[in-house]
């Protein structure tokens, strides 16, 4: 079936809509403090729904908690996703609501203090609810209204909530859950120019104290700090991909009242590809690997995303 010109994917308004998640599926679990996300602060029409399902696959080391004490970690992840998000007016600004619900599968091999431990386990993680508004360059339009905007400059705010209801099992170090609850608020601006997109974002992860970890002890983990760069580059046909990149440091533990030398210190990049199918539904493709690990453990993420987005008209 042809798509009407006026809402075709090489237009302004579908290139917008296949740019709003592009890193949405990322946010799952604990890989919130490495997050690239690009797109966070993009402007949509109000009343505007997405519903999202994906696979990804980590390797390597742990990416739900770098900061726990592993060495020579081979760890398999497998992680399927289902998210949905929604754009409303919050006073006039462009707003967001977004909710992310990963499952997982765990195998592998680490080493612990000096001895070899395994673990093969399936179930959820973490799930994360974000709300985000732009509060500059991105005013709440309806669809109609949105097929006369064009981007400039946005800054945005967002905060996004992680309770602790993944797999969690105290008598095991390595889990798909954290046990804590995890608050990350995040600020960014998105730059237009022609075709391309430039975006930069500072972001902190605080976690509230894990009264049951390992062996039944008390931990208490410092912020992680995140900063995080996206270029991203639209072709006239709707195709668009992105360059992503992220800094993120902190993350200290104490163990019942003793301080860990686990302090993060890394650096990945990543990349997206999205295209659309018709003005409905896109794929999307990603994948992340760390370029610069200096403690922490080292991961690679890889997976493929469907999007189907309905509402405000369209």
């Amino acid at each position: 079936m042809k798509v009407p010109s006026s809402i075709a994917p090489r237009g302004g308004l579908a290139r917008a809509l296949l740019l709003t998640l592009a890193g949405f599926l990322l946010a799952a679990g604990g890989v919130r403090a490495q997050e690239m996300e690009p797109r966070i602060y993009t402007n949509l029409p109000v009343g505007m729904n997405f519903l999202v399902a994906a696979y990804g696959r980590s390797s390597g080391g742990l990416a739900v908690n770098p900061a726990l004490p592993l060495k020579d970690a081979h760890l398999n992840m497998d992680i399927p996703v289902l998210g949905y998000a929604h754009a409303f007016d919050a006073w006039g600004k462009s707003a967001r609501f977004d909710a992310v619900i990963p499952g997982g599968c765990l195998s592998g091999t680490a080493e612990v203090s000096g001895a070899p431990v395994s673990r093969d386990v399936c179930g959820g993680l973490d799930p994360g609810f974000r709300v985000s508004v732009n509060f500059f360059g991105a005013p709440a339009l309806t669809l109609k209204e949105f097929r006369s905007y064009k981007q400039d400059l946005i800054a945005g705010a967002s905060l996004l909530v992680s309770p602790p209801l993944g797999q969690y099992d105290p008598g095991k170090l390595v889990n798909l859950g954290t046990n804590v609850w995890t608050i990350r608020p995040d600020i960014g601006i998105s730059k237009a120019l022609g075709p391309i997109t430039l975006e930069a974002g500072l972001a902190a992860n605080f976690f509230i104290i894990n009264h049951d970890f390992f062996g039944g002890r008390t931990r208490e983990q410092d912020p992680v700090y995140s900063t995080r760069a996206n270029l991203i580059y639209t072709f006239r046909n709707g195709i668009w991909a992105s360059l992503n990149g992220t800094y993120y440091t902190g993350g200290r533990s104490t163990v019942d009242g003793v301080v860990n030398d686990d302090l993060i210190r890394s650096s990945r990049t990543g990349a997206t590809l999205a295209f659309p199918i018709n003005r409905h539904q896109s794929v999307k493709l990603f994948a992340s690997s760390g370029i610069s690990v200096r403690t922490g453990t080292d991961f690679d993420i890889f997976g493929v995303g469907w999007q189907y987005r309905w509402g405000a008209g369209l």
